[in-house]
C-alpha cells in the first residue's frame, strides 16, 4: 500500500509540474517579448524533449531501476520551472522548456514502470487510478498557478516556488517509489525481441496514439469550437477543457475496477465508443450545452485508453525474473508523444479547410479507431504466448 501511494503522489507531482508553468503562457510570453507564433515554436521545445527523452529512457531504467530515474527526473524538472520563469529571451525559454520536456518524458515512463511492478506485487490492474493522480496534479497546479497570477506574482517566483515544494515532496516518498536498481538472479534469457518487431506493442502504442490526439485535441480546441461554431462567449467556453479534464479524472478513478472487473478490451473499447460519441456530439451539437457535455463524455471515455494501453505494455515485457517492461513501455510513450506533438497542428490544418466541427468528426473517428486496435492487439497478444517460445 505503501508503495502504490508513494507512485500515486509521483504521478500527482508529474501533472503539477505540468500544470504549473502551462497557466502562465500570457506572463512568459510577455516576458520574453514573443508573438504568438515565435512563443509556439518555442513552446515546441517541451514537445521535442519529451519525445527525446522517452526514446532512450527505457535503457536507463533497465540499468539503474525506475525509482533513480524517477528521482534524478524530478530533480531535473525541478530546476527547469525557475529557468522557465526567469527566462528573459525566447531561446532561453525555448532550452528550459526542452529541459523541462526531457525530464518530465523520463519521469513519465519510469512513474508507469513503477505503476507496472506495484500492479505486478499486488496482482490488480492499478493504472487508471495513478493516472487519475497525474489529472489530479495537474488540476492542483492549474489552481495553484491561477492564485499567483491573481496575487501577481511573477512566473519566476511562483514557479521557484512550486519546484521547492515538489522537491520536498518528493524527498518524503522516494524511498517508498519501487524500482531499485535490478539485480538479476535468474539464468541469462536469450535476447529479447526488440519492441519494433512486436506487432502487439504496434497496437498498443496506436491505442495510446489515438487518444493522445484526441486529448490533445480538446485541450488545444474545444473553447475554439464552442466560441466559432456555438457562439458561447470566452469565458464559459474555457470550461469545455475543464470539463473534459475533471471528466477524465474521477472516471480515472473507476477505471481500475472496470478493467479488473470487465478486462481490459473491454474497458477500452467501451471507453472509446463513449469517447467517440462526445467527440461526435461536441461537433455537431447547434445548443452549447451539448457541447459542454460531448467534451465531458469524451474525457470521461479517453479516460482509461493511455493508462491502459502502458500497462499492457509493461506486462508485455515481463521477464522470468519479474523484471523487465522498461523498453516497451518507453517504444509505447515515444510513439503516443508524436500525437501530442503533430495532432494539434493537424487539427488545425483540416479546419483551415474546411471547419473545427469538420475536425472534430475527425477526432471523433480517431478515437473510434481505439475499438479495431484494442481487439487486435488482444489478438496479437494471444498469438505470442501460443506461439513458440522466444525469451523477450
Amino acid at each position: 500500500m505503501r508503495d502504490r501511494t508513494a507512485v500515486f503522489v509521483v504521478f500527482a507531482l508529474n501533472g503539477a509540474a505540468l500544470g504549473s508553468w502551462a497557466p502562465r503562457t500570457p506572463a512568459l510570453s510577455e516576458r520574453v517579448h514573443a508573438s504568438p507564433g515565435v512563443f509556439g515554436l518555442a513552446l515546441l521545445g517541451a514537445s521535442v524533449g519529451m519525445l527525446i527523452a522517452a526514446s532512450v529512457s527505457g535503457r536507463l531504467i533497465e540499468r539503474h531501476g525506475a525509482r533513480a530515474v524517477v528521482a534524478g527526473s524530478t530533480v531535473i524538472a525541478c530546476a527547469a520551472l525557475p529557468m522557465i520563469g526567469f527566462s528573459t529571451s525566447v531561446p532561453l525559454l525555448a532550452g528550459a522548456l526542452f529541459v523541462l520536456g526531457g525530464s518530465v518524458g523520463a519521469l513519465d515512463v519510469a512513474m508507469n514502470v513503477a505503476g507496472v511492478e506495484v500492479e505486478r506485487r499486488t496482482g490488480r490492474a492499478i493504472m487508471p487510478v495513478l493516472h487519475a493522480g497525474f489529472s489530479f496534479g495537474a488540476l492542483a497546479g492549474s489552481v495553484a498557478a491561477g492564485f499567483a497570477a491573481s496575487h501577481q506574482w511573477s512566473p519566476g517566483r511562483h514557479l521557484t516556488f512550486a519546484a521547492v515544494a515538489a522537491l520536498v515532496v518528493l524527498a518524503l516518498v522516494i524511498v517508498a517509489v519501487p524500482g531499485a536498481r535490478p539485480v538479476r538472479t535468474a539464468p541469462v534469457e536469450k535476447p529479447r525481441v526488440a519492441p519494433i518487431k512486436r506487432p502487439v506493442l504496434w497496437l498498443l502504442a496506436a491505442i495510446a496514439l489515438f487518444s493522445a490526439i484526441a486529448e490533445g485535441a480538446s485541450s488545444d480546441w474545444s473553447a475554439l469550437l464552442l466560441t466559432s461554431a456555438h457562439g458561447v462567449g470566452d469565458g464559459a467556453a474555457a470550461f469545455a477543457y475543464s470539463g473534459f479534464s475533471l471528466a477524465m479524472a474521477i472516471a480515472r478513478l473507476a477505471g481500475a475496477w472496470l478493467q479488473n472487473r470487465f478486462g481490459a478490451t473491454r474497458a477500452l473499447a467501451v471507453g472509446a465508443g463513449i469517447a467517440a460519441a462526445g467527440l461526435v456530439l461536441a461537433a455537431l451539437a447547434r445548443v452549447p450545452v451539448f457541447g459542454f457535455a460531448g467534451f465531458a463524455l469524451a474525457g470521461a471515455g479517453l479516460a482509461a485508453a493511455f493508462p491502459i494501453a502502458l500497462s499492457l505494455a509493461g506486462a508485455s515485457g515481463k521477464r522470468a525474473d519479474g523484471t523487465g517492461g522498461e523498453r516497451e513501455l518507453a517504444f509505447v510513450t515515444a510513439i503516443a508523444y508524436t500525437g501530442f506533438l503533430a495532432g494539434p497542428p493537424l487539427i488545425g490544418g483540416i479546419a483551415q479547410v474546411t471547419s473545427l466541427s469538420v475536425s472534430f468528426l475527425f477526432v471523433g473517428l480517431t478515437a473510434a479507431l481505439i475499438v479495431p486496435s484494442a481487439l487486435a492487439a488482444a489478438r496479437a497478444g494471444k498469438r505470442e504466448e501460443v506461439a513458440e517460445p522466444v525469451a523477450r
